[in-house]
């Protein structure tokens, strides 16, 4: 992977690419790895991609204001397995995947892949069919996830795949922390998709922030 990054901003940033293993010269680090890129320089970072892996890329230089203000994205590397014990439960395939970027403060704000409610885009799945998550926290604080109607199997966490998967309705996760959860379609309806701190969430006027929805048609 080659990224040949220029820096149109008005102030210095760096990159670093958090999840998959790096040479020390590409993790991104003012001062410990490289100088901070000033505005209008170029820095070309290069490394193999080795998976499976989820992870993110962000500012590491400034990173409290930088982050949340947008200077973020997420990837994954190749797919990750699905364990033996799922697939015995008829998990054999993934129908569905996406990543859900958590974010709550800067520009930014509460929000889900940089949207906030009524902004966020739902998901849509048919009855029967598996959905695959990798949750990624950019914020500044912890958030559990949480899904009404079907429970969450975790494959993975911070990209490294599990042999025994976890079942959980509320994932709480940590600033910097992913997980790969498989959900299967059960029944017909909208379903909330939270965070569950409730102030992240809901006020008196109704939604906003950190929620969006799971459409499931029969």
């Amino acid at each position: 992977m080659r990224v040949n990054f220029t820096n149109e901003l008005p102030e210095a940033t760096v990159i670093h690419f958090h999840g998959p293993k790096l040479p020390n010269a590409m993790d991104g680090v003012d001062p410990y790895t490289q100088p901070p890129i000033a505005p209008g320089e170029t820095f070309t970072y290069e490394f193999v991609a080795k998976g499976p892996a989820v992870g993110n890329y962000h500012s590491h230089h400034d990173a409290q204001v930088q982050v949340p203000n947008g200077l973020f994205g997420a990837f994954t590397i190749d797919e990750m397995p699905i364990p033996q014990v799922l697939l015995d439960k008829g998990y054999t395939q993934i129908d569905k995947s996406m990543n859900m970027v958590l974010n709550d403060a800067g520009t930014i704000g509460l929000s889900l892949n940089g949207k906030s409610f009524p902004a966020t885009e739902p998901t849509t799945l048919n009855v029967g069919q598996i959905l695959e998550v990798n949750y990624l926290n950019e914020g500044l604080m912890a958030h559990p996830m949480h899904l009404h109607q079907p429970v969450g199997w975790i494959i993975a966490k911070d990209g490294v795949p599990l042999d025994q998967p976890l079942p959980s309705d509320t994932i709480n996760i940590a600033p910097g922390e992913r997980y790969t959860v498989l959900y299967k379609a059960e029944e017909a309806g909208v379903w909330a998709w939270h965070c569950h701190i409730l102030n992240h969430a809901e006020g008196p006027s109704g939604m906003f922030g950190m929620v969006t929805a799971l459409i499931v048609t029969a």
